[in-house]
């Protein structure tokens, strides 16, 4: 994430549906499509969901509309023991293998694991003390921050701080406003959070993006902002990287009518290589903010400028006038704009029309 280029993560996510050879196999897209990382999502569905807990209005399109959300994640839990060889495959590939926590066994265990930083979760945004005990492992965090309000976005940001300046968890929001109100403090989380603009609908409607927000998440907190993205196709994370994104979030799967919650918004194979391919383009187009010539303008430039010309025979000695000058591409000579303090000088030689005015 250091490296100054678009950091893409590869989120497979629970589109494993429970099967190991598909988890090895998502492992193997993300690679050959040019990702950084790889992400699944590490839960104990006991620990995330009661038996009432309802499911999403997306999750009963895609799954069954009569088991509940716990019976939905219990299929869809990635058993602890898949995880050592999942990252050490996934090392081989030169992919960094992450995973989302979504309880404090999770957590306990990802970290024991040496993963390389923590994604929090839209939903764990403002789960305080889980928020507080990631932010202990004093990995870097990528906080997602669908579903919320800027004070909710603030106050994640106020638990992450006190957290990385108390090793006791705080006895009330008071003490952690007490900790926000101390600009060393704050200033603790530049290096250490970066903040994903997202929105939680899966598919999410083009109408709902609203990119703009990264701006203000970045105007607000003066930390570094990227998207998480649950749209169809590649256009909107491609977009966010022209706004500034430093880091990609996409959902992918090897296939988008499979089983599962989040196969619908997900990118196939293909798509996620055509999306990285084109991130990797637009960084090259999006230059280093100097304007100057490029190398590659110096030859046109000298065609294309124009210079001080006769704009009609002229005799030597000749006070030049307005009407006596031009301008005209001629590849040397005086820039154009010094045809102005030409005139009123005398003409050191006789000029034929579109001849050279020298010095």
């Amino acid at each position: 994430m250091s490296s100054g280029k678009v950091y893409v993560i590869a989120e497979a996510g629970v589109n494993h549906n429970g099967q190991r050879d598909l988890a090895f196999a998502l492992v193997d897209a993300a690679h050959a499509a040019g990702a950084d990382a790889v992400k699944f999502q590490t839960f104990d569905a006991r620990k995330l969901a009661s038996k009432q807990a309802p499911k999403a209005a997306y999750q009963k399109q895609s799954t069954d509309a009569a088991e509940s959300q716990l019976e939905m994640l219990q299929k869809l839990e990635l058993p602890l023991e898949w995880h050592a060889p999942l990252k050490t495959y996934a090392q081989g590939k030169g992919l960094e293998f992450l995973s989302t926590a979504f309880d404090e066994g999770s957590l306990a265990f990802l970290a024991e694991l040496g993963v390389p930083l923590f994604k929090i979760p839209s939903g764990e945004l403002t789960n305080g003390p889980l928020l507080w005990q990631t932010a202990r492992t004093r990995k870097p965090l990528v906080v997602s921050t669908g579903m919320a309000t800027l004070s909710e976005v603030e106050q994640g940001l106020a638990i992450i701080a006190h957290a990385l300046a108390n090793d006791a968890e705080p006895a009330s929001m008071d003490e952690v406003w007490r900790t926000w109100s101390d600009p060393a403090a704050r200033r603790a989380l530049a290096g250490q959070v970066t903040l994903l603009h997202c929105t939680s609908q899966y598919p999410t409607p083009m109408s709902e993006v609203n990119l703009r927000a990264m701006d203000t998440l970045a105007d607000a907190f003066g930390l570094p902002v990227g998207y998480s993205d649950h749209t169809q196709g590649i256009l909107v994370p491609v977009a966010a990287v022209a706004r500034g994104a430093t880091l990609i979030e996409k959902h992918f799967t090897l296939d988008r009518t499979m089983h599962g919650p989040d196969h619908r918004a997900s990118l196939e194979p293909g798509e996620l290589r055509e999306m990285v391919a084109q991130i990797r383009a637009l960084e090259h187009v999006l230059g280093d903010r100097d304007k100057a010539p490029q190398p590659s303008e110096w030859d046109t430039r000298r065609a294309a400028r124009q210079q001080v010309v006769a704009a009609r025979p002229i005799a030597a000695g000749t006070v030049l006038t307005r009407a006596d000058l031009t301008t005209r591409r001629s590849a040397h000579g005086l820039p154009a704009t010094l045809l102005w303090e030409q005139i009123g000088r005398p003409a050191s030689k006789a000029y034929e029309a579109g001849d050279l005015i020298g010095p």
